[in-house]
C-alpha cells in the first residue's frame, strides 16, 4: 500500500488528509494548530490520522505540506538581517524603490514607507559593470570589493544577497562575487539574483532575491525540524511543500528558494477547489476559504485558476508567480468590537486564534467572535469535530451580550449584525477578484470551504448572485486535499525584450527549447519520469513603452501573430482599451509539471431525493430577524440526488453547512451540496 499525506496549517486548525494512491480512498482529521511551533501540530496530527486508520508510517510515500511559515515571518517581521551587494552607484536601489504609493489620491501624505529588508548600512557596492548587451563594460575590481565587504562583518547579517546590473544577460560578475563572499563569510547563506529571478528590472530582481534571503533561515530551520520529526516517526515519505502558484517543490528546493512559498497556505485551497469544480462540472468558480483567522478568495475561469506574476504579503510585493488570491481579516475567530469613539460595530481583523479562541471553545476566551455569533443564532450545533469538540453556548451568549449592551440592542440582533458585517468584509474581497478584474460574479458558481466557509456560503451567494453555492465534501480540510492532489512544478524564465515585429517564431522557439531542457531536467532530477513531464509555455506581452506586462499562456504551435491578437483581447478586457503601438515580448517562461495524483472522486449511492434517512433532529435557529424551525442533518448519511430544503444545518466532522430559508441543497453524484434559491 502507498499513501500520500496532505497537511495544511492554518492560524486556528491544522488540517490533514491521507489519500490511498491505489483506490483513491481518503481519511481526514483536524487538530488545533500550535502557533509557537507549527511543526508540532503537523507531526502529531499526521501520527494521529494514520494510527486511527491503521496506516503504518512506512506506507506513507509522500508528505505534501502547505505552510504559512514564510508568510508569517514577513508579516511579523521575524526575518533575517540581510546584507546586499549591488553594482557601484546603485547602493540606494531599495530605498528609492518605485514611485507607486498604495491608496487613493494623496495617499502619500499618510503612507508610512516600509523599511527595506536589506538596510542601507548593510548594502555594499561591487566595482565593475556588465552592459545591457551582456558585455563587460568595467571588469570586477576584486580588491576593492573585498574591502567593501569587510563592512558587513560589523552589521551582524544572517544572509547575503547579490544583485548586479544586467546579470540576467550575463551573470559572470555575480558568480565571482558569490565565490568571494563564500570565502569571506563561509557560514552565511548566499543568494544570487540570476538564480532566483533572471529577468530585467533590477529593483524587482533585487527585492525578490533579498526577500528570499530574509526568509531562508526561518524556512530552512522549519523544513529541517519537520524532516527530523518525520524521520523520528519512522516514515520514508519524501517531503514536498506547496508553492504560491499551486505546484509542489521539494524540501531541498524550498530551502534554496523559499520566496516561492509566501502564499503557500492559500494555494492549497484553490488547488482543492479546482479538483472539486472539475468533478462537479463547473469550470467557472469563485472560491471562499474561510478559516478561523482569515478568508482567502480566488477566481477559477475555464477550469484554471488565475495566476499573477507577483506575490504580495503585507507591504512586500515580490516578482514570484502566485495564484491570484485576496485575503481579508475575516474568520470564525474574528473579534467583534464597538469602539467608544464611533459607537459602530466592527468585526476583525483581530482574531482570537486557536488560543484562547472564541468564548464558545471554553479555553478561556471571553471576547465575542464570529463563531460565538453563529452559536448564539443556532447555526452551529454544540458538538464539533465529530463530537470530540463541544461548544459552550452560555459563554458564547455572554460574549455577544457585551456587544448587544454596547449598542443597546438584543443579543440576537447583535449576533445577526456580527454575521452581516463579516459577510460584507468577504463580499468586498470577492469583488476584488471578480468585478474589479472585469468579471461578472453572476457568471460563476461560489465554492465556500474551510472550517467556517460553508456556514456563510449561502449568504455570500445571495450577495454575489453566484449560483450554485457548491459545498465540497470535507470542506474543512479541502486545503489539505489540495496539498495532497497537486503536482510537482518547476519553472524558469528569461527576459527576451524584443518587439514582436523584430523577432520571429523561430527565434522565440529557440529560447523556449532552451528553457524546456532546463526545467525538464530539473523535474526529472526530482524523481519524475520523463514521460510524465507536462510543459506549459507562458510569454509576458505589453505595448511598447508600458511599464507592466500581461502574461499569456502559449499553446503548442502558437505563432507570434496569434499571441499578439490574444494580448489585444486580454488587454481590452482588463483595461477597456487597446493602443496602436507595437507589441513587445518581455519575458518567456516555461513551467514543467509532474504527474497528477491518482485520486478519483468517490461516487455516492443514489438516493430517492428525500434526505429523511440523514435527519438527526428538529431544531430552532434565528434567521431574518425571527426564530424559525429547522432540521439538522448528518452529511455522511446523505445520498446522491437528495434535496435538503432550508432552513437546515448539515453537520460533518470538519465543518457545518447552513442552508437558508427559501433555498435548497441538492447532493451531486460525488457528494458536493449544490445550494440554489427555490
Amino acid at each position: 500500500m502507498s499513501y500520500r499525506l496532505g497537511v495544511d496549517v492554518g492560524g486556528t486548525f491544522t488540517d490533514l488528509l491521507v489519500v490511498d494512491e491505489a483506490t483513491g480512498a481518503t481519511f481526514r482529521d483536524k487538530v488545533p494548530s500550535t502557533p509557537d511551533d507549527p511543526s508540532r501540530a503537523v507531526v502529531a496530527g499526521a501520527r494521529a490520522v494514520c494510527e486511527a486508520n491503521g496506516i503504518a508510517a512506512g506506507d506513507v510515500a509522500l508528505f505534501l505540506h502547505g505552510t504559512t511559515v514564510a508568510t508569517n515571518a514577513v508579516l511579523e517581521g521575524k526575518v533575517a538581517r540581510v546584507g546586499l551587494v549591488v553594482t557601484e552607484g546603485y547602493r540606494h536601489m531599495l530605498q528609492i524603490a518605485r514611485s507607486l504609493v498604495p491608496g487613493g489620491l494623496a495617499a502619500w501624505i499618510i503612507w508610512p514607507k516600509p523599511e527595506p529588508l536589506a538596510p542601507l548600512e548593510a548594502t555594499v557596492e561591487a566595482p565593475g559593470r556588465i552592459g545591457a548587451d551582456g558585455s563587460i563594460v568595467r571588469p570586477l575590481d576584486e580588491a576593492r570589493l573585498r574591502a567593501n565587504l569587510e563592512a558587513l562583518r560589523g552589521e551582524k547579517v544572517e544572509a547575503i544577497t547579490i544583485c548586479l546590473m544586467n546579470s540576467y544577460v550575463n551573470d559572470a560578475h555575480e558568480r565571482r562575487v558569490a565565490e568571494i563572499v563564500g570565502e569571506m563569510f563561509p557560514d552565511l547563506p548566499v543568494n544570487v539574483s540570476a538564480d532566483i529571478l533572471p529577468e530585467m528590472q533590477e529593483y524587482e530582481r533585487a527585492l525578490t532575491t533579498v526577500a528570499n534571503s530574509a526568509v531562508r533561515p526561518t524556512v530552512s530551520r522549519y523544513v529541517a525540524n519537520l524532516e527530523r520529526e518525520l524521520k523520528g516517526w519512522g516514515t520514508p515519505a519524501k517531503l514536498n511543500l506547496l508553492r504560491s502558484d499551486g505546484g509542489l517543490m521539494s524540501a531541498e528546493k524550498a530551502r534554496e528558494a523559499p520566496v516561492n512559498l509566501l502564499m503557500s497556505g492559500p494555494a492549497g485551497g484553490v488547488a482543492g477547489a479546482l479538483w472539486v469544480a472539475q468533478n462537479s462540472g463547473f469550470p467557472n468558480v469563485l472560491t471562499l476559504d474561510m478559516g478561523g483567522t482569515s478568508t482567502d478568495v480566488a477566481l477559477i475561469e475555464g477550469g484554471a485558476p488565475r495566476l499573477r506574476r507577483e506575490t504580495s504579503v503585507g507591504h512586500l510585493t515580490v516578482r514570484a508567480s502566485s495564484l491570484d488570491v485576496k485575503t481579508v481579516g475575516a474568520g470564525g475567530g474574528s473579534i467583534a468590537t464597538v469602539p467608544e469613539l464611533t459607537g459602530a460595530l466592527r468585526v476583525g481583523p483581530q482574531s482570537a486564534g486557536a488560543v484562547p479562541g472564541p468564548a464558545a471553545y471554553g479555553k478561556g476566551g471571553t471576547l465575542p467572535t464570529v463563531t460565538d455569533a453563529n452559536v448564539v443564532l443556532g447555526y452551529l450545533p454544540e458538538n464539533l469535530l465529530g463530537g470530540s469538540f463541544r461548544l459552550d453556548r452560555e459563554a458564547a451568549t455572554a460574549a455577544v451580550k457585551t456587544v448587544a449592551d454596547a449598542l443597546g440592542i438584543s443579543v440576537m440582533a447583535a449576533a445577526e449584525g456580527i454575521i452581516a458585517i463579516v459577510n460584507e468584509n468577504m463580499f468586498g474581497a470577492l469583488r476584488l477578484v471578480s468585478v474589479a478584474q472585469g468579471y461578472d460574479p453572476r457568471d460563476f458558481a461560489l465554492m465556500p470551504f474551510g472550517g467556517a466557509g460553508p456556514l456563510h456560503g449561502n449568504a455570500m451567494g445571495k450577495l454575489m448572485g453566484s449560483w450554485p453555492v457548491i459545498v465540497p465534501p470535507s470542506p474543512g480540510v479541502l486545503c489539505a486535499y489540495g496539498d495532497a492532489t497537486t503536482r510537482q512544478r518547476v519553472d524558469a524564465q528569461r527576459s527576451f525584450n524584443r518587439l514582436a515585429k523584430d523577432t520571429s517564431d523561430a527565434e522565440v522557439g529557440a529560447v523556449i527549447d532552451t528553457i524546456i531542457s532546463q526545467v525538464s531536467g530539473e523535474l526529472i532530477g526530482e524523481g519524475v519520469a520523463p514521460d510524465d513531464v507536462e510543459l506549459r509555455v507562458e510569454l509576458d506581452f505589453r505595448y511598447a513603452g508600458q511599464a507592466f506586462e500581461v502574461p499569456l499562456f502559449s499553446p503548442p504551435g502558437a505563432t507570434i501573430a496569434e499571441l499578439t491578437a490574444r494580448f489585444d483581447a486580454e488587454h481590452k478586457r482588463l483595461f477597456t482599451f487597446n493602443l496602436s503601438v507595437p507589441h513587445e515580448i518581455v519575458n518567456i517562461r516555461v513551467v514543467a509539471l509532474g504527474k497528477a495524483a491518482n485520486v478519483a472522486p468517490q461516487e455516492l449511492p443514489r438516493g430517492d431525493g428525500n434526505p429523511a434517512m440523514a435527519k438527526l433532529r428538529d431544531d430552532k435557529l434565528w434567521m431574518d430577524g425571527r426564530e424559525m424551525e429547522a432540521v439538522i442533518y448528518d452529511r455522511a448519511k446523505l445520498r446522491a440526488g437528495d434535496v435538503v430544503p432550508g432552513p437546515a444545518i448539515v453537520i460533518e466532522m470538519d465543518s457545518t453547512t447552513l442552508i437558508h430559508a427559501g433555498h435548497a441543497g441538492t447532493v451531486d453524484a460525488f457528494g458536493a451540496i449544490l445550494i440554489q434559491p427555490c
